[in-house]
């Protein structure tokens, strides 16, 4: 395999033959290899989109005869992570043979079932719908996939002129199907009436191109991808400008994130009026040329054209009735605004579900936006988990691609609203959605962890982010927070610098939880520090500390978050990681006992007021956590030690042996206690949860 000297403009030549030469002959490995670097560019397809194969020659382990294998993306699957087991293997000609039994366009669910009669790795993931595709194709290695500027070819008017102008008489070109058994022959019917061509335009859809070997088909698609970007590129020059030109001007960046972060709660609660959402935001460049431009209110509700982008985005995006310099710190004011929008949204959406439903439509599904678009501001996407919001958002930002480059050729067209719901409804996309893995207790929620760099907060936004939730870590230490972060998966956490003495910083990790996440749903007041001292060694300073970390900082955090909570009118979670010490009296303790019970008295307090709004407000009191908590570290082990004529080192045998159980408390305890709040007890408030093996004096009742 030789290095490419084509010089690749648009898309990423990511191609390492150091890497692929490691790989042998193994055509399977370098076909995933292939996929992978062809998944990690954006503009060549997005998360789940498209799909890769390959053909080789295996021994049939019934007959020991040599037959031909495809090996194809399984459904569902994503080709920038696509892995061994995200495939399928199938003889070939067993699928090809399915051609004797197939009954027409209204065959096509049940050919799916028969493709697992085709099966030749029983470890085979399900075999995606486009499976016939590949397989009626002769190639070794083929692509399917959904660049930006091939949708932009195969979704402009006059799609197969413009093709043809591109490709000359190279590259196929099919109009608009639903993909199935038939588009796979019209594809093998194409490539008969035109032998030698390099690929096929599906209309509306995305591009097949192949190869004999995994480099020359990389190679090949990334050429054709080139051509067609070339392409778009000079038309945009000639015309000058895109989307009709700016109507409005941006606002400032910080400006933007301000007003955004600010917004954010209201759009999450309005898009949660059927099951609570995570959002996500985005104001990048290509965003920003579109939301506006002049063209925006013509091509927003036409809706985008590839069915992946769709499926993912609804059909079409809701464009808020703000202007970009409204003021939007009065709910009651931007309610009164934008509910009017939503409930028109709802509403058009479901009179679209009606009037396209057939007998066996699956139910109608949420009828909320994804996608919220404001003038001047960023674009926002809300769906049931982060990632499937983010990747809300690429889509429709492919689709904005879309729409620039068919534009620029020649005019944007979009799928007919019956060929859209046709596929949006599809009873194999209901089939995969009731495949889904069930959600975790805490999915879809957002949880504020602070002091959460270590110890007992750590181990909090472990257990929180283990159960589903997106977790927000603060605390003072930067350096100790990327290292906390990064033990999360992507799409799981995000981290602000918060000092909870300080409202200013806390309103700062707040703003952080709403462009991240949408919002705020469970609040963790775990930061804390301890000191140890008798009556005559404690100073005012040690005082004033205890008081604004614990107390103040508890205050702070409640108000600020309880107005977020408020503004998604979706209840909430309010916890206090308090003491046993707030309960029971005991030696040289006289500022920290104190600072813990104005804790404990707060929580009640503030459950008592908050209660109307389906808030709760809880605490869990640790005792004896010296293993792996952050306050053991400095002088507090030695003070409490010295209150028990104890040695440090004795201290963790000492707790153990006072508490009932006899047992050492770890962090991950204490986490167990905030999740029984939040995952379990859901009907409790005003309480107290003792994670402490059971100590009678601080017995609640």
């Amino acid at each position: 395999m030789e290095k490419s000297d084509k010089t690749f403009n648009h898309v990423d030549y990511l191609w390492d033959e150091a890497k692929a030469s490691a790989l042998g002959e193994d055509q399977v490995a370098l076909f995933l290899y292939r996929s992978n670097i062809l998944g990690a560019d954006l503009r060549i397809t997005n998360y789940g989109g498209g799909n890769t194969s390959c053909k080789t020659i295996e021994k049939d382990p019934l007959t020991n005869e040599e037959v031909e294998v495809m090996w194809v993306k399984g459904s569902g699957g994503d080709i920038g992570t696509l892995t061994r087991a995200g495939i399928a293997g199938l003889y070939t000609q067993r699928l090809r043979n399915l051609k004797n039994v197939y009954g027409g366009l209204e065959d096509e669910d049940r050919m799916v079932g028969l493709f697992n009669h085709c099966i030749y790795d029983l470890d085979s993931k399900a075999p995606s719908i486009d499976t016939p595709l590949h397989g009626l194709l002769p190639f070794k290695h083929i692509d399917h996939l959904h660049p930006d500027a091939l949708i932009a070819v195969a979704a402009a008017k006059d799609s197969e002129k413009v093709t043809k102008d591109i490709w000359g008489d190279t590259i196929g070109w099919v109009p608009w199907q639903r993909p199935g058994f038939d588009l796979g022959l019209q594809l093998e019917k194409c490539l008969n009436d035109n032998p030698g061509i390099r690929g096929i335009v599906l209309g509306s859809h995305g591009l097949f191109t192949w190869g004999e070997t995994s480099y020359e088909c990389y190679v090949n698609s990334l050429e054709v991808i080139e051509m067609a970007s070339e392409y778009i590129t000079k038309k945009i020059e000639e015309k000058g400008s895109v989307f009709g030109g700016q109507k409005i001007e941006s606002l400032p960046k910080q400006k933007r994130l301000d007003k955004a972060a600010e917004l954010m709660p209201v759009l999450r609660g309005l898009c949660s009026s059927e099951n609570r959402m995570i959002g996500h935001f985005s104001d990048s460049d290509v965003v920003m040329d579109y939301i506006n431009s002049n063209d925006l209110e013509r091509l927003a509700p036409m809706g985008t054209s590839c069915p992946d982008h769709f499926l993912r985005t609804k059909i079409q995006p809701l464009v808020l009735p703000l202007d970009r310099d409204d003021d939007i710190s009065n709910i009651d004011t931007v309610l009164a605004k934008i509910q009017p929008a939503f409930d028109a949204f709802r509403e058009d959406y479901a009179a679209y579900y009606h009037s396209c439903k057939k007998d066996n439509t699956p139910a109608l599904r949420d009828a909320n936006p994804v996608i919220i678009i404001y003038p001047g501001v960023g674009m926002f996407s809300f769906a049931k988990n982060k990632q499937t919001t983010r990747v809300a958002s690429e889509f429709y930002i492919n689709a904005i691609n879309v729409m620039r480059g068919a534009e620029a050729i020649t005019e944007y067209t979009s799928l007919p609203r019956q060929e859209a719901f046709d596929i949006e409804y599809w009873l194999l996309e209901e089939a995969k959605l009731q495949r889904m893995p069930k959600e975790l207790p805490l999915s879809r929620k957002v949880a504020l962890v602070t002091g959460a760099a270590g110890g007992i907060g750590k181990a909090i936004a472990d257990k929180l982010a283990a159960e589903g939730a997106n977790v927000v870590l603060t605390d003072i230490n930067e350096q100790s927070l990327i290292e906390a972060n990064a033990t999360y998966k992507r799409d799981v956490s995000t981290y602000a610098v918060c000092d909870v003495t300080d409202s200013n910083s806390i309103a700062a990790a707040f703003k952080e939880a709403c462009l991240a996440f949408g919002g705020v749903d469970i609040i963790v007041h775990s930061a804390g520090l301890a000191i140890s001292k008798p009556l005559e060694e404690t100073t005012q300073k040690d005082w004033s500390i205890l008081q604004d970390i614990l107390v103040k900082g508890q205050f702070d955090l409640a108000k600020q978050g309880v107005a977020i909570m408020r503004k998604q009118k979706l209840g909430g979670d309010y916890i206090s990681i308090a003491s046993k010490n707030g309960l029971v009296s005991g030696p040289n303790n006289v500022a920290y006992g104190t600072a813990k019970a104005a804790q404990q008295h707060m929580s009640r307090l503030l459950a008592a007021e908050l209660g109307k709004d389906q808030i709760r407000v809880n605490t869990v009191n640790p005792d004896g956590v010296i293993i792996g908590s952050k306050i053991w570290e400095g002088d507090w082990a030695a003070g409490r030690a010295k209150a028990y004529g104890i040695t440090v080192e004795e201290l963790p045998a000492f707790y153990a042996k006072r508490n009932l159980l006899n047992k050492i408390i770890y962090p991950s305890d204490i986490a167990n206690g905030v999740f029984a709040y939040v995952g379990v007890l859901e009907k409790s408030t005003g309480n107290i949860i003792n994670v402490d093996g059971g100590m009678a004096n601080a017995f609640v009742r």
